[in-house]
């Protein structure tokens, strides 16, 4: 997969950083630096043009992480079992592209009749998860069931769990290690508020909740970072692709200097925040939007099948 060099610097000064220029001044406190995330992306483009020389025209996708293009659909606390089977029906005859990892995160009650009717073309997920073991938790659902059921994934740290149910980022943490522990991918949801955005806050925000997984989990190598302003979230506002791509590019090069270049360069960073047919192409040329974390959207099959086919929007020809 190629990977698409992106300058940190660059993005600050274009003209979209609304809401971000006051965190700028801090980032040297959370160890983000230019000069690397600089050299990091130079050696990679230099690798790139190293291994491609010489081979004929093809279609390549442009990411700057090296994963593959991963579109999720978040179900929230919709559907009914009627009208779940139409769904599920629309998404078994969608034509999807291959390179795309697709997952959908139905409502707990309707894992089982998803995973038993939906194509393995597509990967099933919780929306939550405990921090353990199951037992004396009522209303929870463990790691353990939650595999036991067929999914592969779960989301954590979704704005709706930390704003309205009042997960606090260590809790979101220990949940994360624990699902990662038990073989359990985890969708990391991070994202600022409107009022911390108009702050100047966005950068410290999300560096903050970053930091919660990094403290806790043992590895990245099952995780996606969903980047989701939460004044985005089912609102019908959407970030632009340059406001999206900013923040992006710099939780990408946090990653550098706070887990590792490897680490960074692997981990899918995916957006979410009123995602849809219509803006998902524009949004998926950016070489840091890994992907759509998706929620209305997803619900209706035809759609959604949209949205992961943006991944073409990613293709040019090598």
């Amino acid at each position: 997969m190629a990977v698409a060099s992106t300058s940190l610097a660059s993005q600050m000064s274009g003209p979209h950083f609304s809401g971000l220029r006051k965190s700028i001044s801090k980032l040297d406190n959370t160890s983000v630096s230019f000069s690397t995330s600089q050299a990091f992306f130079h050696n990679v483009d230099a690798h790139l043009r190293l291994s491609s020389a010489g081979k004929g025209c093809r279609s390549v996708v442009t990411m700057a992480g090296s994963g593959k293009f991963f579109v999720g659909g978040n179900w929230k606390c919709n559907g009914t079992k009627d009208s779940i089977s139409k769904l599920v029906s629309d998404l078994n005859s969608a034509q999807l592209e291959s390179d795309v990892d697709v997952v959908v995160a139905p409502p707990f009650l309707y894992i089982d009749q998803v995973k038993n009717s939906l194509t393995d073309r597509i990967e099933v997920s919780a929306q939550n998860c405990w921090t353990g073991k199951g037992g004396a938790f009522t209303g929870e659902i463990s790691v353990e069931q939650v595999k036991d059921l067929g999914c592969k994934w779960v989301i954590l740290g979704h704005s709706e769990r930390r704003h309205i149910i009042g997960e606090n980022d260590e809790f979101i943490g220990k949940k994360a290690a624990y699902a990662l522990s038990q073989g359990v991918g985890v969708i990391a949801c991070i994202g600022e508020l409107l009022q911390e955005r108009e702050a100047g806050k966005t950068f410290d925000v999300c560096f903050q909740q970053l930091k919660a997984f990094a403290d806790a989990i043992p590895s990245w190598d099952n995780v996606v970072v969903a980047y989701e302003p939460v004044w985005a979230i089912g609102t019908g506002k959407v970030a632009t692709p340059e406001q999206a791509q900013e923040v992006h590019v710099a939780v990408r090069d946090w990653l550098t200097k706070n887990v590792s270049a490897e680490v960074a360069s692997k981990t899918r960073i995916i957006y979410g925040g009123s995602v849809n047919g219509s803006n998902s192409s524009d949004l998926a040329k950016k070489e840091d939007i890994d992907g759509f974390l998706v929620g209305g959207a997803s619900l209706k099959g035809p759609e959604f099948a949209t949205i992961v086919n943006s991944v073409t929007s990613k293709k040019v020809a090598a």
